[in-house]
This record gives structure tokens, sequence and C-alpha cells, in this order.
């Protein structure tokens, strides 16, 4: 049975088959993400999990720029207290929590750029594809000079581990497709955006054919065994970054489209 597609314009919603299938679609901006966006993404999941009809769900972004380029920097302008902050990646971690929990295997099909937010949130996916144009990493440390939510560092440390989670951050460096396949940080590489597509939509068609209740129990139990360190475990370094004169800094270069001055305060 199919359901009608819905849509709030920035991202797109539909299911086919049993297959469910988020866009986020905002080309324009590199498919980067407003707090709507991250708030509807995390009712489809809740949704996903009340409709035992689906059966898997893909994630993709429009265009073949970018799967997404991360949070909407404009969004930052708001920022004025640590309370700001603090919320910020409450909301994050609570809608990539509700992600990564969603009962179904969920596939990212990452064209392009997959930076940032968008990186935390493939890292949150059960499968990975990319194409030979994706470059995956997390560019802050020579943008914003914010940091990760503590969720975020732990699933990308389960991912590549802790040496190479300091490489990719501290570098500022983004990985193109296939280092990003030796690191984990991809399943499988194709051709192109078309093949992607296709594959994603075979992979979810494979997976949704498979018992349900095996891959739920096995993707549960990956999730308690790697560790994630909660917000409240996070909260000095979150507001250390996020009320510095650097952020405000990085922020400003950022959308003014000038090279950063870092203070270290």
């Amino acid at each position: 049975m199919n359901a009608p597609t819905t849509a709030n314009e920035d991202l797109l919603y539909s299911v086919t088959d049993g297959i469910a299938r988020i866009t986020f679609n905002r080309p324009q901006a590199r498919n980067a993400m407003t707090f709507a966006m991250y708030d509807r993404m995390a009712e489809i999941c809740q949704e996903i999990n009340a409709d035992r009809s689906i059966k898997a769900l893909i994630l993709t972004g429009a265009g073949d720029k970018a799967f997404a380029s991360g949070t909407d920097i404009s969004q930052f302008r708001a920022f004025k207290t640590a309370q700001d902050a603090l919320d910020y990646e409450a909301r994050i971690d609570r809608v990539l929590g509700t992600l990564e929990q969603c009962r179904v295997p969920v596939i990212a099909a990452i064209a392009g750029a997959c930076t940032g937010g968008g990186a935390g949130i493939a890292a949150c996916c059960d499968l990975r594809i990319g194409t030979e144009t994706t470059r995956m990493g997390f560019p802050i440390a020579r943008t914003l000079g914010n940091c990760l939510s503590m969720s975020n560092i732990s699933r990308v440390v389960a991912l590549v581990g802790p040496a190479r989670t300091k490489d990719l951050i501290f570098k500022a460096r983004l990985v193109e497709a296939q280092e990003a396949l030796s690191l984990g940080l991809l399943n499988e590489i194709v051709p192109d955006v078309e093949t992607l597509q296709r594959r994603a939509d075979e992979t979810a068609k494979l997976v949704a054919s498979h018992a349900p209740l095996t891959l739920e129990a096995t993707k549960e139990a990956v999730r308690r065994i790697r560790r994630t360190l909660s917000r409240e475990e996070g909260e000095d370094l979150i507001l250390k970054a996020y009320m510095s004169e650097d952020f405000r800094e990085g922020m400003d270069a950022f959308l003014n489209k000038r090279a950063p001055v870092w203070k270290g305060k």
C-alpha cells in the first residue's frame, strides 16, 4: 500500500510498498537543515515506529551536490545565552537519538557533501551508500569553532575509532568516497546519483524482506553495546565552545564568506 507524499517544502516524506523515504529538499542551500526539518524528521521516525507496515527508511538529499551540509548557520544568529546553546544541543540529541532508535533499518543515500550535522545524521543510519562524489566530515574547526554534541562524538568514535575521530576533526578535512569507505563511514560506493537511488531502493527492499524482529533486536543490541555520552556529561564543553568569542567570530566569518580569526577564547 502506498501513502501520499507529505511535505513542508524543505523536507519531503513518502511511503511506497512499505519503504519510507525522507528527502532533504533545500538544494539551493546544499540541503542545510533548519530546526523545523530536524523536528519533522524526528516526528516521522516516531510515526514509523507506530506503523508496522513500514519495513525500511531511506534518507537522501535533493539534487547531486549534497546529502545535507549541516545545520543552517543563519539560525545561530539568535544565540545569545548559555541556555540557547544547551537547548540547541538538547534538540540535536533528541532528534538524532530518535533517528538512531527508529525500529526499522535506516539507509542513507549520500551524494555530494555530507558535513557537520549532515554527517551526524549519516552516522545514526544503519547503512550508508555513497557515490564517487561523496565527501564526508566535520569541518567545524575551520568554520564555526563550535563542537559536536556528546552523542555525535560517541557515534563517530564507534564508527572510526578515537584516533581517526581526532584526525577528522583536528584537520577539519572532508574525506573522499574511497577513504570514507575504508574508514567505515560508507558501506558501499556506486558511480552516480541515478545508481545511488536505485541501489538504496534495492537495499531497502532486501532488508525489508528479512525477519523484522531479528533486525530490530540486532539494531538495539548494537546501540546498547556502544556507550553514548549523555548531554549532561558534556555541558561544560558545549558552553565552552558556543559561548566563546571564537564561535561568534566563526559564525560571522562564515556568513560573510571570509576567513575567521581565532583567539582561543
